[in-house]
């Protein structure tokens, strides 16, 4: 760290660092408190999804119990053929945003299938989405996070070190040019008066003569 000069330009450029930092600060401040509220909302949207996904399985093991039958196989039903993420903009911070799953369904016949088939292919559709969704919502919920974490340490850093030191070396700079200013006053003034001591020593002499 280098040495505080204790001079009238580093009194101004301290003075304007301080104006800055506070200039600063509201927006930082304000930044960190949208974040967090959009992690709040983040965590709780991500959280409703693993919700719904887990009574989605429930109530899949509860309707559809011929599902048990090791003898059936329905894996290839549906299969994911990708999923496309677009992308918010959310105070600066970019988002994943999931805009749709691709899906592919397994041709079957309607007369020599079983009756709930269509049932079962509207739940694993559903499944398959709701998981994707989690794991993007995953993915926001993480960068806000970070994003939070980050513009919290910004604040922190003004809020508890940049300012003050800067306020700390605005006072001690003051005092340091105060104190300068007396001994100069003072110095000025014991050498008027022993100018002047001089001049009536001199006085006295001229008048002995």
């Amino acid at each position: 760290m280098a040495k505080l000069k204790l001079s009238k330009n580093s009194l101004q450029q301290q003075q304007q660092q301080l104006k800055l930092y506070k200039k600063l600060l509201p927006s930082l401040d304000l930044k960190r408190r949208q974040l967090a509220v959009e992690a709040k909302k983040a965590r709780a949207t991500h959280q409703q999804t693993v919700e719904t996904l887990e009574q989605l399985d429930i109530q899949a093991s509860d309707d559809l119990l011929m599902l048990a039958d090791d003898s059936l196989d329905y894996t290839t039903l549906v299969r994911m053929k990708g999923y496309h993420v677009g992308e918010d903009n959310v105070v600066g911070t970019r988002l994943p945003v999931l805009q749709r799953v691709d899906l592919e369904i397994a041709e079957y016949s309607r007369m020599a299938s079983p009756a709930w088939i269509d049932v079962l292919v509207n739940r694993l559709k559903k499944a398959v989405e709701l998981r994707v969704q989690a794991c993007v919502e995953a993915d926001r919920l993480e960068i806000l996070n970070h994003a939070v974490r980050r513009i919290t340490q910004r604040v922190n850093l003004f809020e508890k070190i940049l300012i003050p030191t800067a306020e700390k070396n605005i006072h001690r700079i003051r005092i340091y040019l105060n104190d300068g200013e007396r001994a100069s006053v003072v110095t000025s003034k014991l050498a008027k008066a022993k100018q002047q001591a001089a001049g009536n020593a001199f006085s006295f002499e001229e008048d002995q003569r």
